[in-house]
């Protein structure tokens, strides 16, 4: 049979063979959550008879067009239809290989698996690993939280529709070459504080084995804002708590709109994200995973030196110094903060850093070490930049995706010569992933690596950059006025 051709539980499908990999678009792995499943967890896909031609991605989950388009997700076709996964394999026979499964970013509201950055080609034909990306249900329709208004509905929708993904891997991977046994979670920004709560959810229990948390980790809201957040966008729609079913019959546009209007109403921050539910997440992340809930998964997590650079603009007017110190105080603590500030000049260039170490190390930090007591954790931090680029002058967020998967390309469009130092640590932070999602440790290609796993004790942490390293507690005196801890 043509090796393109896969059988899985629902009916074959038809992938595209190339030189380097063969590739499955656009299968979808649960039903269209829309009309009467709309707001309600997803179920699981339907059969189809005769071959599934698997050549085309499928749509974008609603989302803000611009954002999306920023993001690099196809804007162009976009749907509540909109459950589908892609499967990258290397050409010729394929039996027993690691999975990675990719969960994208995009701050729980926009993005897509059909990313062109996230190809899968160079992770399935240089490490021999199986490469799986998905889409799930974003905003207002994969987080707003409805069971915090109306107890028949279910909360995390977007969570829900991650584990949907991987129970159809689990199922089916194994006809594509893969095994179900050896499957690994990694994304970036939303789709790692994803990874954060699935490591902590019953529902996703033995469904991986491995995790990788890029610039991500704990990230919830707490469920009296989700609700009063739900409520909100009830209200915009015209829509009370007597008369829910109208939900289904609103077009998707206008659901999209009154989330938009009230994201817009409630200042910075991410009014749509997991949120602390009895059902689905019955333990904030970082409790369940300091006790054990991911008890023998292995994580490698880490954070960009300034992921603070992707939301701040040079010339951009920075918080008021009252304004600043209060929003400190409130993370920390009074004491702590004002020690810790003279760390964050009261410009744009310190709120960029004040962000990157609150929004992504700390958390980052407190997770790692948690984890630290119940598997394996190993801590890096992406450092590479071109000082002075208008572009990538700085290790902002979500600048090392394009390493790890080598879509070199990314950098053209920015202006940026792909020379040998960049060819070099994309192939070693490659190498770094992929031996992490084959034997649940980065050094095991044996690639002079030498990066010591994380503890609380030597906080080891892998620096990437043009000439990477290991540093033993990086920022020892900052870590410990933000965490508290020494």
């Amino acid at each position: 049979m043509d090796s393109a051709i896969v059988k899985t539980k629902q009916g074959f499908v038809r992938g595209t063979e190339g030189g380097a990999a063969t590739v499955w678009k656009g299968i979808p792995f649960a039903k269209k959550p829309a009309g009467e499943l709309r707001f309600q967890p997803p179920e699981p896909p339907e059969a189809w008879e005769g071959t599934l031609e698997a050549n085309e991605f499928g749509p974008v989950c609603t989302q803000n067009k611009d954002i999306a388009a920023m993001l690099g997700a196809p804007a162009d076709n976009m749907s509540e239809d909109c459950l589908y996964l892609n499967i990258w394999a290397p050409a010729g026979p394929r039996e027993g290989l690691p999975v990675m499964v990719w969960i994208h970013g995009g701050a729980f509201r926009a993005g897509a698996g059909s990313s062109p950055l996230y190809d899968g080609t160079s992770m399935a034909e240089n490490g021999g690993v199986i490469v799986v990306t998905i889409n799930y249900r974003l905003g207002a329709f994969g987080f707003l939280h409805l069971a915090g208004v109306d107890s028949s509905y279910t909360a995390n929708l977007g969570l829900l529709d991650q584990v949907a993904a991987l129970k159809w891997v689990r199922e089916n991977i194994e006809a594509f070459g893969g095994d179900p046994e050896q499957v690994t979670v990694f994304g970036e920004s939303a789709g790692a504080m994803s990874i954060a709560s699935l490591l902590a959810m019953p529902a996703a229990k033995g469904l991986f084995q491995k995790a990788i948390l890029e610039s991500g980790a704990s990230q919830i809201i707490p469920p009296e804002q989700a609700s009063m957040i739900a409520k909100a966008v009830l209200q915009q729609l015209g829509i009370d708590d007597h008369n829910m079913e109208k939900l289904n019959e609103v077009p998707a546009e206008d659901i999209l709109k009154a989330a938009e209007r009230v994201t817009a109403g409630q200042g910075p921050g991410m009014i749509f994200q997991p949120t602390v539910d009895a059902e689905t997440l019955p333990v904030p992340p970082l409790q369940a995973i300091t006790g054990g809930a991911a008890e023998g998964i292995p994580v490698m997590i880490g954070t960009n030196h300034d992921e603070g650079a992707f939301f701040f603009r040079p010339g951009s007017a920075p918080m008021p110094g009252p304004a600043r110190d209060e929003a400190m105080a409130k993370l920390i603590g009074p004491e702590a903060a004002e020690k810790v500030k003279r760390h964050y000049p009261e410009t744009i260039e310190g709120e960029s850093q004040f962000m990157t170490d609150f929004v992504f190390w700390k958390p980052a930090i407190e997770y790692a070490a948690g984890q630290t007591k119940h598997a394996p954790v190993w801590m890096y931090r992406f450092d590479w930049h071109i000082p002075g680029h208008p572009h990538v002058g700085k290790a902002a967020h979500g600048l090392e995706i394009a390493f790890v998967f080598s879509n070199l390309f990314y950098f053209s469009r920015l202006g940026v010569q792909v020379d040998e130092t960049i060819q070099r640590l994309s192939r070693h932070m490659q190498s770094a992933w992929i031996s992490f999602a084959k034997a649940g440790n980065p050094n095991a290609a044996g690639d002079d690596m030498n990066w010591p796993a994380y503890q609380p004790l030597d906080r080891y942490t892998y620096i990437f950059d043009s000439e990477s390293r290991v540093e033993a507690d990086p920022y020892k005196e900052k870590r410990e006025l933000i965490t508290g801890r020494g």
